[in-house]
């Protein structure tokens, strides 16, 4: 009887039974596995999701002479890490800095990137290269464009850098002669060849090297030689014209990462006063300048992508040779010489690489 009244009937009719002391029993520890389990998991989760933090990505710092965050050399250096299986953003990342075409930012510029621990710096020339070796002897520095890297004391020498710098050289002061030469060639009735030069483009080994170089070019050529240099952007139209008034006959540009960046505006100046000029990009022609002799800048960018590679997986700059550039190219803009009433020497036509019409 004691037991009928502890039970009661549902709605259908079936009896309700009270748990068992051994059922609640069993509940209760089954409750209490689960409880620490769960302390358990919750623990482990931390370790988990450390375990699944994304990886950093590689940090590169880049310091270009102008400010245009997305100029052709950037973009041919892109090219290059995209050939090497790098994606920025992806695997890679990019912090840009530039100068604005004023060289003595460099050292401001390349503390900032060591400042932010950036895993390379891509210093865009020497002078860049200068100022990030300043600033760190530690983090590898990789230069698409050197004038004389050894003269200049980057490097040791040019198989065995010796120090955390490393990347390539266009022969800066060497081509000069050469440049010098096909302009004469271009231009056989040429007697006074103007000179424009920037004195702080590089080092001073270097710039002596090219001053010496060009005169004597010039003395093997029988031809005067015009000496003009511009500390900035904003003297070269001046420059310009005081080469007309006395009297060149025909325009060399020296290499300068600065003269670079203006080499759209020298060549608009040049055709505005009728000076038949020669530089050493294919940049410069394609802008309307009449000549240009030497290694593609931009391709050197696109290699430099390669020494990044070799770094990030484990190469050390001091063991990574300095390249020189394989291939130099004669490219001749005859429209322009059509505009300046130029005849360019058939044979001379018939060695260049390349001919805008």
């Amino acid at each position: 009887m004691r037991w009928l009244r502890a039970c009661s009937r549902d709605g259908a009719g079936s009896v309700n039974r009270p748990p068992s002391p051994l059922s609640m029993l069993l509940s209760r520890h089954t409750r209490r596995r689960a409880f620490l389990a769960g302390l358990g998991a919750a623990a482990a989760w931390p370790i988990v999701a450390h375990a699944q933090q994304p990886k950093k990505l590689p940090r590169i710092g880049y310091i270009a002479t102008a400010g245009g965050v997305r100029s052709r050399m950037i973009n041919a250096f892109m090219e290059g890490l995209r050939e090497a299986g790098y994606l920025e953003g992806t695997n890679i990342t990019v912090d840009y800095r530039g100068a604005d075409n004023k060289v003595e930012r460099f050292p401001a510029l390349a503390n900032e990137l060591v400042e932010l621990h950036v895993d390379i710096i891509l210093a865009t020339n020497s002078l860049a290269a200068r100022a990030a070796k300043q600033a760190t002897s530690t983090i590898p520095i990789v230069v698409p464009v050197m004038g004389d890297p050894v003269g200049d004391g980057l490097v040791a020498s040019l198989a065995r850098p010796g120090s955390n710098i490393t990347g390539l050289t266009f022969l800066g002061p060497e081509l000069l002669p050469k440049r010098l030469s096909l302009l004469k060639e271009a231009l056989p009735s040429a007697s006074r060849i103007a000179a424009l030069w920037h004195p702080g483009a590089y080092g001073e080994a270097t710039m002596n090297g090219m001053l010496k170089r060009a005169e004597a070019g010039a003395r093997s050529l029988d031809v005067a030689l015009q000496l003009t240099a511009v500390q900035g952007a904003d003297e070269i139209g001046q420059a310009l014209s005081e080469m007309v008034l006395q009297g060149a006959h025909a325009l060399l540009v020296f290499p300068s990462p600065m003269l670079f960046n203006e080499l759209h505006s020298i060549a608009k100046l040049a055709a505005q006063h009728r000076l038949p000029a020669m530089a050493m990009g294919k940049e410069f022609v394609e802008f309307g300048g009449l000549i240009a002799y030497g290694a593609s800048i931009a391709d050197l960018h696109r290699r430099a992508a390669t020494y990044v590679d070799k770094i990030l997986k484990g190469a050390k700059p001091a063991d990574l040779p300095v390249e020189q550039a394989s291939r130099y190219e004669l490219v001749i803009n005859v429209k322009t010489a059509k505009a300046l009433d130029i005849t360019i020497p058939p044979t001379f036509l018939a060695r260049a690489d390349e001919v805008i019409e």
